[in-house]
Parts: C-alpha cells; sequence; structure tokens
C-alpha cells in the first residue's frame, strides 16, 4: 500500500492522528448551556464553557493601551477604562456556521441586546481595540491582546484540554477580523460582551481554520454569600488532634490565581493564632483545587496557592516558615464529586495537616 493510500486513510479513519483533539462538533459540549437571558446565533454550537456561581470580570471600555509591563518578550496591554462586576459569570464560546462573518455576528447580538432594552457601553473593531488584533488568549512573546485580556491563554487551558476545538477557538495565535461590544441589560441587571473573530490556520488546530467564533461573557452582578464559617483556632486544634487534619474554606483565590484575597484575612489570622497558642506544632499547608483544567495545571496551582499562604502568614503574622511546607496535590483528593459547581466547590480548599 502506498504512503499517499496509507495517509488518506489516516486522516479519515483516525482525524486526531491530524488533527489532535480538534474536531467539528455536531452537539453542544457536554454540560453546555447557553447563559441566562441570551440566545445565540443560529446554527451555533458551544465548543467552550465554564460557569461560576461567583466570580469577578473586567470588561473594557476603552482601547487597550501597553501599562509599561513587560516580561519575557512580551509586552501587556489593557484599557484606562474597565467596569468590573462581580456576580454569577458564565462564559460560553461559540463555533458559527460557515459563511458568516464576525461582523454579521455580532450586529445580530447587538441588535437582539438592543431590543431587549440593553444599552451599548462600549464596541471596537480589529486595531481600534487595542493590543495585537491578531491574536486570541495565545502569547508566548510579542504584544498581549483583547481576547487575552479577557481572558488568558493559562486560563483557557485550566478548563480546555489543549488542541480541543474549544482551546483551538479561544487560545488562537492567528485570528483576524475581530469585533467586540460590552452591553448593559439594566432590566435584567446584567453586563455582557461578545467578541467575535475568524480563526487562521494555528498548527493543530486546522479543522477550525477559517471560521468565526463567537466568545459570550455575562455577569450578572451580586454579593457574595458567606456560606462558609470562620473555624476558630480550638476548632483547628481539636481537628488537628483527632483526625491529624483540618480543612478550611475561608481561603479565597481568583479563578486561576494564586494570590490570597483580602476576604481571607479571619482565617488567616485563626491559623496564625493556633500556631502561637502551640509552639511546638508544625504544619503541611496543603492546596487542593477541583478539576478544571489538566492535571499538571492543577498541581502546579495548588502548590503556588500553599506557598502563597505560607507567604502572608510569614510577612503578615510573624508565623516562621520553618513550622510550614506548601503542598499541592491538585484535584487528587477530593471530597465530593466534581461534576456539579456544588461539589467543585467542596474540592477548592487548603487544608492544614500535622507535620
Amino acid at each position: 500500500m502506498s504512503i499517499l493510500r496509507l495517509i488518506v486513510i489516516s486522516i479519515f479513519l483516525f482525524p486526531t492522528l491530524v488533527w489532535g483533539d480538534t474536531f467539528i462538533p455536531t452537539n453542544d459540549l457536554k454540560n453546555s448551556h447557553d447563559p441566562t437571558l441570551l440566545k445565540r446565533f443560529e446554527g451555533s454550537l458551544i465548543i467552550a464553557y465554564k460557569h461560576r456561581a461567583f466570580d469577578k470580570f473586567s470588561f473594557p471600555l476603552s482601547p487597550l493601551k501597553p501599562t509599561g509591563k513587560e516580561k519575557n518578550d512580551i509586552v501587556f496591554y489593557a484599557p484606562a477604562k474597565s467596569k468590573t462586576v462581580e456576580g454569577e459569570y458564565t462564559r460560553a464560546a461559540y463555533l458559527i456556521p460557515k459563511g458568516h462573518s464576525p461582523f454579521e455576528v455580532i450586529k445580530n447580538y447587538e441588535d437582539y441586546l438592543q431590543n431587549q432594552g440593553g444599552k451599548i457601553l462600549y464596541s471596537c473593531k480589529d486595531k481600534e481595540c487595542g493590543g495585537n488584533p491578531h491574536h486570541g488568549s495565545w502569547i508566548w512573546y510579542g504584544e498581549t491582546s483583547l481576547a487575552y485580556f479577557l481572558e488568558d491563554m493559562n486560563s483557557v487551558a485550566s478548563y480546555n484540554k489543549k488542541f480541543s476545538t474549544g482551546y483551538c477557538a479561544l487560545a488562537s495565535s492567528t485570528i483576524k477580523d475581530q469585533h467586540y461590544m460590552v452591553a448593559e441589560l439594566p432590566n435584567e441587571d446584567s453586563f455582557i460582551s461578545v467578541l467575535t473573530y475568524t480563526l487562521g490556520n494555528d498548527s493543530g488546530c486546522e479543522a477550525v481554520a477559517n471560521r468565526t467564533v463567537a466568545v459570550v461573557d455575562v455577569v450578572k452582578p451580586e454579593k457574595m454569600k458567606q456560606r462558609m464559617v470562620v473555624v476558630r483556632a480550638e476548632k483547628m486544634a481539636k481537628d488537628i488532634e483527632s483526625h491529624g487534619s483540618v480543612a478550611l474554606y475561608g481561603i479565597y483565590f481568583d479563578t486561576g490565581k494564586a494570590e490570597v484575597k483580602p476576604e481571607s484575612r479571619p482565617t488567616l489570622k485563626e491559623i496564625a493564632r493556633l500556631l502561637r497558642k502551640n509552639s511546638s506544632l508544625k504544619l503541611l499547608v496543603v492546596g487542593h483545587t477541583d478539576n478544571q483544567g489538566t492535571f499538571s495545571y492543577n498541581m502546579d496551582l495548588s502548590k503556588r496557592r500553599a506557598n502563597a499562604v505560607i507567604a502572608v502568614l510569614n510577612r503578615d503574622y510573624g508565623i516562621s516558615t520553618k513550622r510550614l511546607r506548601a503542598v499541592g496535590v491538585g484535584y487528587a483528593c477530593p471530597r465530593a464529586s466534581n461534576r456539579t459547581d456544588e461539589g467543585r466547590a467542596k474540592n477548592r480548599r487548603v487544608e492544614l495537616v500535622d507535620w
């Protein structure tokens, strides 16, 4: 059998050998759905999706400009004006049927939102948006893009397998004809942005080359519900003595980040009090994540978060780092099923383990 014949057969029988995990879907991504209050462009399918009961998102309201920050040959861009909203957050990326341009798609969204009483707060296209207009969320060098500001490639990789259809659509390095808008729906107390563009011919993503993508971000503002009671130092000591560890849910991080948020202070204060009252106590600080993203990504993220907790305890509370050791286990030790938002929330935690 000729080599050419083998190649042709491989393309039809084993498409992942050519395109990795990228393919043209026939149905929405499993467990995904349209954001509340918003319809989709006719015939489009969801290829990337995430939902958070509570998160924050920044909507740009002006063109991106250089921030003056550079790292590893990357020039970072951000808007001078933006609106950061906290609340229920949904992101859905759609693959648009062939033959429809990014401009047609975004005009349909714009007309729909205005008919629902929406107000367009900002819009731009191509170079007007600032940053690199030919990059999606991808960046290894050069200038960051609008798509990168909305969600960087590491965050994209946290819930999309590399070279999956969703990953290729969001993390492309060769987009063109981008259009963007931010809208407010006052009657529904929601903010919505839509980014559309045409995908280039990225290596490993050839299956979706030249297809239009629509990336929709929706936030319904609300105050975070305080679901976890701060565990007092005495209760920590009791659990450690009886079980060897204590699980804490009062240490907060933004999605995909390892910086300890200010809301974590009450729990950190109790950890410091525990250590001061028990001078011989040494602890493993163990970071746990849910299963959104690759195993290696979450192992690294959980370790960085554990290190961040130790750094804050040392810097702000004077706790010696010799008494603490950071461990990251990713999603290897779940407390609940990762198939639901509630289960994933229980799995995102920091545990103190007697060392």
